[in-house]
């Protein structure tokens, strides 16, 4: 009559021939004092080997993560505008990965090619720090600033100098009129032979000209519900996250 069988781990179960039953253990013998010790002695270092293999399978690992090249994501600070911080906010829950490097951009008109040569723009920039830090200890931040005249050919020239992979930009709502305003004065500057499309706000310029991925970002409504994404290829996509 077969016996019920008692409880295992799993760990200690070993690979066998054919999946066959393992064979009945013979009885001990009487010299087993000795080969028991001998057999310590084996387990004990048959033991130490197993771990030493543990030990640089996980140096392999940490290895094999340091060797993974994070991106660049730039953020632009707007001067801290609330739509800006929309954006922070959205990058580092949709966007930004542990190994990534993110930037947060501003752009000066100009004198101030560094942080130290406009305190007020370090201000805002070291608050959206401060963001970062709170949500995200673990990604890298960096602080930039651009100088010109336009912020959208601005971010967009600074994103293409520091090999950024993704480009986040606030967009403000806009409403219908304007929005039908700013494509007729588009479409009078392009019959005219005018270049630039400075009637269009920065984040339409960037996702139309920026040499990586741009989108722009904004709330779906102030009690939430959302975000709505805009690229190239697609304009006020609803996500709800």
């Amino acid at each position: 009559m077969a016996r019920p069988l008692r409880s295992f781990c799993l760990h200690r179960i070993r690979s066998g021939g054919g999946g066959a039953a393992a064979p009945t253990a013979a009885p001990p013998s009487i010299c087993g004092a000795k080969e028991a010790g001998s057999s310590d002695g084996e387990g004990k270092s048959s033991l130490k080997g197993a771990e030493e293999d543990e030990e640089a399978m996980k140096k392999g690992g940490t290895e094999a993560v340091a060797v993974v090249v994070g991106r660049k994501v730039m953020v632009a600070a707007d001067g801290g505008s609330e739509e800006a911080r929309t954006a922070l906010h959205w990058a580092l829950s949709h966007a930004v990965r542990p190994c990534d490097t993110l930037v947060l951009l501003d752009v000066v008109r100009g004198g101030g090619k560094n942080l130290g040569r406009d305190p007020r723009g370090c201000q805002h920039l070291e608050a959206m720090r401060s963001i970062c830090q709170a949500k995200r200890p673990e990604v890298r931040v960096e602080l930039s600033l651009a100088e010109g005249k336009d912020r959208g050919p601005a971010i967009v020239e600074a994103a293409r100098k520091q090999g950024v992979s993704l480009l986040v930009v606030g967009q403000k709502k806009r409403s219908v009129t304007w929005r039908l305003l700013s494509m007729w004065m588009a479409g009078v500057k392009g019959a005219a032979g005018g270049g630039g499309g400075s009637s269009a706000s920065a984040a339409d310029y960037c996702v139309q000209h920026a040499a990586c991925m741009a989108l722009t970002v904004r709330r779906k409504s102030r009690r939430g519900g959302g975000y709505l994404i805009t690229t190239r290829r697609q304009r006020d996509f609803w996500l709800l996250a």
